[in-house]
């Protein structure tokens, strides 16, 4: 594999590296006249553009790596602290879709910086500004509200892990919370949608060799991340409480600013009309390269649906502490960045179907574990260890199979609108992920799963839950033939006609998916227990 470190500078600035070192890497035969090739060395050019280490282009994996860091920080925040603060679980599990719901509409920030250049510049501004918002409203945060916690031992109970939560008066509340989470994320993905719109120019002009390989490379600075951020998130959490996590938080855009100002991108000299980049749009959401596999990762993402009170299980039936809870986090960090790494090395040539195949059975075996797991059955091994696991395991497949939709995604994006293709496509994808968990909230009332059953221990209802869940989560192995095995398949489908309706039930549920979000969302937080789960 291909390291930015494996390449050396000549004057002209261009990467230079062997191709023997590229042998793996080189696509199939059928697939051999799309690379060019050298009649007179043995040596392949790589453009300056996709060198990550040059200190011009060093801010694009920097910002993926402070994304993964703000995503580590808030992560084991908010799996603890709201349940601190006295949450409900619809309230749990709708502050982090609240962060999240910003990454649903990243084809507003990619239409806008396309259309509005800042100085010439579409890209670099709008990362500028996203990081200064994140560190504002972490900085509003510390000064509106006390952050502390105290805890109150339970001296009755035989179980050393239970703590009675104290939060001071003037602490957050859920609302609040869900605000400046809410303005965080709006920062947070508008500067990912900057880095992204820069990985998708930039991967126009990869050579076929390594193509995927610039991808991979920022997304495993992201979980690198995450993977180091989060328990670091959990220790400063359990020492010294929300606040210096939310320092943390505050400070972590120090590390890419400066590297913004270094950035180098190419001025734009004429710009589209916003009539022409909706045209664009239109015509590329038209096309069946683009609905049937953009269709199969809805469903598969909408239908990756967990137990909403599972959160709730692990800390009233296991009695699992705050610190514990956030171990799985970690654990599940550590593994996604591992995933990540096992495909840019091993199964970056690998047909996207077969890994997806893989993938979901796989998912099925973890969900099966995760009955035992409520069944008490756990092989000798205690509950926790058991979890975290299960956790683990189920995080390594998500890693693997993240990178081959980014990677097609980034083929169907049409020259000249990458950041508003680009930000469609995930626009898309997020939409269905974040409308997983507002779908769970909704099934929390088909059997009784609230707090006090599940204290009272009893777990027939959490059980069937549990299994429901798992059925859904296996089910989009049907559609998976819409998935392509490579871009060759996927340049195959956009030969044929293009499909009016295809594009219209495309942008339908873009749009619909997002009102849901919003909506649930909203009575989550304002009205808990509309959906009959426990206030």
């Amino acid at each position: 594999m291909i390291h930015q470190s494996d390449l050396y500078q000549d004057e002209g600035g261009v990467g230079i590296i062997n191709k023997e070192e590229l042998r793996p890497l080189v696509p199939s035969a059928g697939n051999s006249n799309s690379t060019k090739k050298d009649d007179d060395s043995d040596i392949l050019i790589i453009p300056r553009e996709v060198q990550l280490l040059r200190l011009e282009n060093l801010a694009v994996p920097a910002c993926y790596l402070v994304v993964g860091i703000v995503q580590g920080l808030s992560g084991p925040l908010l799996n603890v602290y709201p349940l601190d603060l006295g949450a409900t679980e619809a309230a749990q599990m709708t502050i982090p879709v609240i962060f999240q719901f910003p990454a649903a509409v990243k084809i507003l920030y990619g239409f806008w910086s396309d259309s509005v250049p800042i100085l010439g510049a579409r890209r670099k501004p709008y990362m500028w500004m996203g990081w200064v918002l994140v560190s504002c409203t972490m900085m509003l945060l510390l000064g509106t509200a006390d952050l502390t916690m105290e805890y109150d031992d339970d001296n009755d109970s035989t179980d050393l892990h239970r703590h009675t939560p104290l939060p001071p008066s003037d602490a957050p509340s859920i609302e609040y919370l869900s605000v400046l989470f809410f303005l965080l994320g709006v920062g947070l993905w508008l500067a990912d949608v900057m880095g992204d719109s820069l990985v998708a120019e930039k991967a126009r002009i990869e050579p076929d060799p390594i193509k995927g390989n610039l991808q991979s490379s920022c997304y495993a600075c992201r979980f690198f991340g995450m993977m180091v951020a989060a328990p670091c998130s959990t220790v400063l959490y359990s020492r010294y409480g929300p606040r210096s996590v939310v320092m943390a938080l505050a400070a972590s855009p120090m590390i890419v600013l400066p590297l913004i100002l270094c950035l180098r991108e190419k001025k734009v000299i004429e710009v589209k009309s916003v009539r022409h980049r909706i045209q664009d749009i239109w015509n590329t959401v038209q096309s069946r390269s683009v609905w049937q596999p953009m269709a199969f990762v809805y469903i598969y993402n909408l239908l990756q649906v967990g137990n909403g009170a599972w959160r709730q299980f692990l800390k009233s039936v296991l009695f699992f502490s705050e610190s514990q809870i956030n171990y799985l986090l970690i654990a599940s960090y550590v593994l996604l960045y591992l995933g990540t790494m096992a495909y840019k090395q091993w199964f970056l040539r690998v047909s996207w179907r077969r890994v997806y195949q893989v993938c979901i059975l796989l998912n099925g075996v973890f969900s099966g574990l995760q009955l035992l797991l409520i069944c008490g059955q756990t092989f000798g091994l205690s509950p926790f260890l058991f979890a975290l696991g299960d956790e683990a395991l189920a995080e390594f497949v998500t890693g693997v199979q993240f990178l081959p939709v980014t990677i097609m995604m980034v083929a169907l994006c049409p020259e000249g609108s990458e950041g508003a293709s680009y930000a469609l496509f995930t626009t898309f994808s997020n939409a269905a992920i974040l409308l997983g968990p507002t779908i769970s909230t909704p099934l929390l009332g088909i059997w009784d799963v609230s707090k006090e059953t599940l204290e009272a221990g009893e777990l027939s209802g959490f059980f069937k839950l549990s299994v429901l869940t798992s059925l859904l989560q296996l089910s989009p192995i049907v559609v998976l033939s819409w998935l392509p095995h490579s871009s060759q398949d996927l340049h195959e489908l956009s030969a044929r006609p293009k499909s009016t309706t295809g594009g219209v039930v495309f942008l339908l549920i873009v749009f619909g998916s997002l009102l849901y979000i919003l909506v649930v969302g909203t009575l989550n937080i304002v009205a808990p227990g509309w959906s009959g789960e426990s206030r």
